[in-house]
């Protein structure tokens, strides 16, 4: 997962990308109560912290918890939701919340938030695991943190 982003000194980005981690700071301490204030409050517009706010992190961030929210299609079969959380476990994520729709036209929508923090391989291996797995369909990463 992490093989897809660089380490940048931040004197060479725009100031935007700094006043996203602001933004997102804010958010998290407390400092706004939503994303409009918080935005208002550093300068950017709602929709540039949309933009950036999942693609943005700090290295000193990285290894707090991380958490990382995925989302797939599931057939409608006995034993493949099974067999996607045991690779999970297998590849020393933990399951934190799992949120599944009603099967329809044999297929259900499943959203898992997993912490990572003891994964041995990149999370990039675990999603192509899952995604090969028989009755997993369009297996992606929706955020980290």
């Amino acid at each position: 997962m992490l093989e897809n982003y660089l380490i940048v000194h931040k004197s060479i980005l725009p100031d935007y990308y700094e006043a996203v981690l602001k933004a997102k700071h804010l958010l998290e301490e407390g400092g706004a109560d939503n994303v409009m204030q918080a935005t208002k409050m550093v300068g950017i517009s709602r929709s540039t912290f949309y933009k950036y706010k999942d693609f943005i992190l700090e290295p000193s961030r990285l290894s707090d918890g991380r958490k990382a929210v995925i989302s797939m299609l599931l057939s409608h079969e006995t034993g493949v939701l099974s067999t996607v959380l045991s690779k999970i476990s297998e590849n020393g994520a933990s399951v934190l919340t799992i949120t599944q729709s009603l099967p329809i036209r044999g297929k259900a929508s499943v959203t898992i938030t997993l912490d990572i923090s003891a994964m041995a391989m990149p999370l990039s291996n675990l999603l192509k695991e899952m995604d090969s797995s028989t009755g997993v369909e369009n297996t992606k990463l929706i955020a980290i943190d």
